[in-house]
């Protein structure tokens, strides 16, 4: 077994209090992927998305449950890197480490590449690159002032995206309570949810339709896996929390529930409101819009356009302010362990790994150059890097949690694990993950059968093809990293 290499001198700073731990796992799994992809999967399925939303969302808890269970025991920066290493081997951890941070950077550079659309709403005369520019400064120089302010600005952007659902979800029942019309025709009611366009499950599991694309529950499970990405970031914090052992599991038991409210209640609203199969159709002015906006258009909130283009705007910085923080962690945990430069491993007076910060601040840059000059090589090809880049890392997780189980049961279990075997050393873990013999093969297993559907959509088949290349790059990567480092 690998042992990663301890810090030496200076670490980082235990300052994430819990507040930031709950409103930084909560914002992770809240960004414009419900606020404006919702409407794609709610197309593919219907008002059956809600049953995908709770397949996804189990799955997703069990993942983050499975890295809780070694963070809570182990709290180091990097997380799953360092766990990969520690418990599986250093190539592992090489790859898990920087197959996260190019996932990363990635979704940053899409995120910032679209922040021009948003100012342009108020202030059409910017150029976007002028935008993406200002909020790359802004928010690298943020994270620079130390984990606590990046907690901060993380705990008001999730407060921003979290009024505006529940602002929707009540304005909404109380449309649904009241039965009154809407600007659709239909009166509101849950009961749309089986009268309206085929009913529940208008596509059944899966449909071939005549336009020769897939659609039906199924194929929605896909996109809804994808809106989850960033749920795994409470591992990240759990080397800046100040009492991991009370905030880690505290901030992931907590997830089931707000993809009930925030995820499953709200679209079950939206669809009460608005008919399900009008969701992401042209509006009278020939636009595709949010259906957020819809259903503040339904309910006479004209204002909905604007409104949403604030949240959405938040949510874009939110997103870079999360990925800058974790890559930066990322970089700072692999150089520690080997696997990265010496120099992405050294710390501010503050306690930030400034290195690290700059230089995935530096790539993210240079990424959002390459959107701006070749668009559709960007989204096409880049994307599909980190589309398949969260499967690889979901599995890696699961697969560390039983290497995990298994050094703690031999004794090399950390900390106060240290020493104890069997059974009883498993007992002692203090955030067991739940059903652990059955459940990582069981996530395992869905995570393959959404790589399955994802060659049935063309937008993701291409990501299938890019995944196996993109390991083949990393284990290369490291063959060569290894051979010139002896």
């Amino acid at each position: 077994m690998d042992q990663p290499k301890e810090p030496q001198g200076k670490n980082l700073r235990k300052t994430l209090k819990n507040r930031h731990i709950q409103l930084i796992s909560l914002g992770g799994a809240i960004g414009t992927g419900l606020f404006y992809g919702s409407g794609e999967s709610i197309s593919l399925a219907g008002p059956a998305i809600i049953i995908a939303y709770l397949i996804g969302g189990l799955a997703i808890f069990m993942i983050v449950r499975a890295m809780s269970e070694m963070s809570v025991e182990d709290p180091k920066s990097g997380a799953f890197s360092y766990y990969a290493t520690r418990y599986w081997s250093k190539r592992a951890g090489f790859v898990s480490g920087w197959n996260y941070w190019m996932n990363y950077v990635l979704v940053s550079m899409v995120e910032l590449s679209v922040v021009g659309t948003f100012v342009n709403f108020w202030f059409p005369a910017i150029p976007a690159w002028v935008s993406a520019a200002f909020f790359l400064v802004v928010i690298t120089a943020a994270n620079l002032m130390g984990v606590s302010k990046f907690g901060e600005f993380e705990f008001w952007f999730a407060i921003i995206k979290i009024a505006a659902i529940v602002a929707m979800i009540i304005g909404g029942l109380a449309v649904v309570v009241m039965a009154l019309p809407t600007a659709n025709g239909l009166r509101a009611s849950f009961a749309n949810w089986f009268t309206v366009g085929g009913g529940f499950l208008p596509n059944g599991l899966m449909r071939h339709g005549a336009n020769g694309q897939w659609t039906g529950l199924l194929m929605s499970l896909a996109v809804v896996m994808f809106s989850f990405g960033g749920t795994e970031l409470i591992g990240i914090t759990a080397g800046e929390a100040s009492d991991p052992r009370r905030t880690i599991p505290k901030a992931t038991n907590a997830i089931i529930w707000r993809i009930l409210v925030f995820y499953i209640l709200t679209l079950g609203v939206i669809m009460a409101v608005v008919p399900w199969n009008a969701i992401g159709k042209p509006n009278a002015q020939g636009m595709v819009v949010s259906p957020f906006v819809q259903i503040f258009d339904s309910v006479g909130v004209h204002a909905a356009a604007g409104i949403l283009n604030f949240v959405c705007l938040t949510a874009v910085m939110s997103v870079y302010n999360s990925a800058l923080y974790s890559n930066s962690r990322m970089l700072f945990s692999l150089a520690r362990q080997g696997n990265a430069p010496k120099y992405l491993g050294r710390l501010s007076k503050g306690g930030v790994p400034y290195t690290g910060v700059l230089t995935s601040a530096c790539i993210i840059a240079l990424a959002v150059v390459v959107v701006f000059l070749w668009p559709q090589f960007a989204f096409n090809y880049l994307m599909s890097i980190a589309t398949i880049s969260a499967i690889i890392n979901w599995s890696m997780i699961m697969v560390t949690e039983m290497l995990f189980r298994r050094a703690v049961a031999r004794g090399e279990g950390p900390g106060d694990l240290a020493g104890k075997t069997g059974e009883s050393a498993l007992n002692a873990l203090h955030f067991k993950l739940p059903f652990a013999r059955v459940t990582p093969w069981a996530v395992l297993a869905f995570l393959a059968m959404i790589v399955v559907l994802m060659c049935f959509s063309p937008s993701y088949r291409v990501a299938v093809i890019a995944g196996p290349i993109w390991l083949i790059v990393l284990l290369v990567a490291y063959q060569l990293t290894q051979g010139r480092a002896r």
